[in-house]
């Protein structure tokens, strides 16, 4: 598009300027001279005119000089001048008088103007439809697909090898690889090939890069579009496409088709607010028809990908059509390592950096994601101007994706300092004194994002299923931080909004998804079906009102057991809920061993504290964290 608009521009320009050139650079043209009626008449009268030539509303009329004049009168005013003005003195003078025919203008110059509005309106639709249709140059393209297609010498190309862990996934795929280099081999079996496989899974995990991996393994065509490349404003131009997606496809045979996002086009049907005869519905039949119609389509292999298999259509899942549902994860440790070393391959790293280390300190990340590590630890040493991607480099990398930068310069008065302060250690305490729990990995309560601080933990072990007691746990340590406000503080604060939000929404799962309330019982009472696919417009509620207020008891109950436990838990260690503080507030971020040392009580007190001071004083504490601290025998915060 941009190259056929520096076109136009380049005609444009070369008119503009020939016009310019044919204005200053054209003989000059010579120009009679025009004067009013009152001049030509006393011309008249004064004998000085030789001839007069009529031409509609114009008069040219040459002196006896060999001057020319001319003048323009109305045409209802022509035969009143001549009589009352001029006639006697022209007959007396014998001046020649010519009138020339009145011009007629051809009927092609008439229809120019409608002609020329007319031509501009079909370009300008044109356009628009070339526009609509991604700037194809062609009217006809309406209905053609728009898939790229990745052929098998594709200096590109991936293969297996490329894509770190998912060893199961790929297994499960190198018979589609197997059946797409030898098919005889499972024809002669008497086997149906399979003609889909569909791989569901979070964002970031692979799928895409997974399905190139199939096609560069089998070394054939490989034909990508989205979902969305086949809904368009004209109904019928999806279903357009899907037939000419497949023909293109036969005749390339063996090959893939992909189709990334396949909710957009697969979603249920009759479960809109349009009708089954809107666009996205049709694209979807023609769709099915093509997979396992009554045409046939040997040879050619179906991969879709999609984190929303839920609102796929059932006819969309059966077998026949997509035969296959493969499931890409999140990576393990050891999955996540060798991406790691893919991802860093190509990058200037320290002898320092121990990928092991940052795969452990990475759960739940995804491919994508630990990509994006790498590339963030790469800008950051770039941006300190150093030759090799340090260590430290990796994990503010780490803290940056999941938090966000560091915001040093944020103004945070001490009050806000000593609050955030107390918040998370109350977190980490309440964490630490849990049985069960994930260790504390770090503390800070410098800004990052919308937080004024955070306590990240590291899990010893990646486990797939929560217990009750573990759920539990996560509770109490969630409301740790609105806790230790309320206690050391005797105040509140917003702070703890994201915090209560977590709990709440996890201890109303705990009732109504997992079964795990000792008064309710186990039983589901999650949101029944989807009116609107996609939670368009809402859900129906599978119970009733009375339900719900019990619901509502239990999830209130749970999240007031939690509290005061974590109360329980901070009253027992206040002396070290205060320690942990005061350390953060002096140096604004504690890491693992550091905090085991202050919670077991061997940290010794910094050269900054040699002098005694604290940065949390008596007075900042409220009367029942000052009771419980004397309570305990340390009525001194500094010693």
């Amino acid at each position: 598009m941009k190259k056929r608009i520096s076109g136009v521009s380049l005609y444009l320009m070369l008119i503009v300027l020939v016009l310019v050139g044919l204005k200053f650079f054209s003989p000059p043209v010579e120009t009679i001279p025009e004067v009013d009626i009152t001049q030509f008449i006393n011309s008249v009268k004064a004998n000085d005119v030789k001839e007069i030539v009529y031409d509609s509303r114009e008069v040219t009329y040459q002196t006896k000089d060999d001057k020319s004049y001319h003048t323009v009168i109305p045409q209802e005013a022509r035969v009143y001048i001549y009589d009352n003005y001029i006639s006697k003195a022209i007959e007396e003078n014998n001046i020649k008088v010519t009138s020339l025919k009145d011009k007629e203008t051809p009927f092609y110059i008439e229809w120019i103007p409608t002609v020329f509005m007319l031509v501009i309106f079909i370009g300008f639709w044109y356009y628009i439809m070339n526009q609509s249709q991604g700037g194809g140059s062609k009217m006809n393209s309406f209905g053609k697909s728009k898939a790229r297609v990745l052929k098998p010498d594709d200096k590109n190309h991936v293969t297996f090898d490329d894509v770190a862990g998912l060893k199961e996934e790929k297994e499960e795929l190198k018979e589609i690889v197997d059946f797409l280099k030898n098919p005889k081999k499972f024809i002669d079996m008497g086997a149906r090939i399979p003609k889909g496989v569909l791989l569901v899974g979070p964002p970031g995990t692979g799928k895409t890069y997974l399905s190139k991996a199939v096609a560069g393994e089998a070394k054939v065509p490989f034909f990508i579009m989205s979902g969305s490349d086949f809904v368009e404003m004209f109904v019928g131009v999806g279903a357009s496409r899907v037939r000419d997606l497949f023909e293109s496809a036969k005749k390339n045979s063996p090959c893939i088709i992909f189709i990334d996002e396949i909710d957009a086009v697969g979603r249920k049907r009759g479960a809109g607010l349009g009708g089954g005869h809107d666009e996205r519905e049709q694209t979807l039949n023609q769709l099915l028809v093509e997979m396992d119609g009554f045409s046939n389509n040997e040879g050619v292999i179906v991969m879709a990908a999609t984190n929303r298999q839920d609102i796929l259509d059932p006819a969309l899942l059966r077998p026949g059509r997509f035969d296959r549902t493969v499931f890409v994860g999140k990576p393990d440790v050891a999955e996540r390592e060798a991406i790691l070393k893919i991802h860093s391959k190509n990058k200037k790293t320290s002898d320092d950096i121990v990928l092991k280390n940052i795969a452990k300190k990475t759960p739940g990340f995804t491919p994508a994601d630990l990509e994006n590590l790498m590339n963030e630890a790469a800008l950051l040493a770039a941006r300190r101007n150093s030759p090799l991607i340090e260590m430290e480099d990796v994990e503010e990398a780490s803290i940056k994706v999941q938090a966000g930068p560091a915001k040093r310069s944020r103004v945070v008065t001490e009050k806000e300092r000593k609050l955030t302060a107390i918040h998370e250690a109350g977190h980490a305490v309440v964490s630490r004194s849990l049985p069960g729990t994930d260790p504390v990995d770090l503390i800070t309560i410098i800004p990052r994002g919308m937080a004024g601080g955070f306590t990240a933990y590291i899990p010893e072990d990646e486990v797939n299923f929560m217990t009750k007691s573990q759920l539990e746990n996560e509770l109490v340590s969630l409301l740790g931080g609105r806790v230790a406000e309320a206690l050391v503080l005797e105040d509140i604060s917003t702070g703890a909004h994201n915090d209560i939000q977590r709990a709440t929404a996890m201890a109303r799962e705990m009732v109504k998804e997992y079964g795990m309330s000792d008064n309710i019982g186990p039983i589901n009472y999650g949101d029944g079906d989807e009116v609107f696919i996609g939670k368009d417009l809402g859900r129906s509620k599978s119970y009733s009102e009375k339900t719900a207020a019990q619901i509502d008891e239990e999830v209130s109950r749970m999240l007031n057991d939690s509290y005061d436990k974590a109360k329980k838990i901070l009253t027992e260690n206040m002396v070290k809920l205060i320690k942990v503080s005061d350390v953060l507030l002096e140096k604004e971020t504690i890491k693992r061993d550091e905090f085991e040392r202050i919670f077991s009580g061997q940290e010794e007190i910094s050269k900054d504290h040699q002098d005694g001071s604290s940065y949390i004083k008596d007075e900042d504490l409220s009367k029942e964290a000052r009771d419980i601290i004397d309570k305990d025998g340390q009525s001194d915060l500094t010693k």
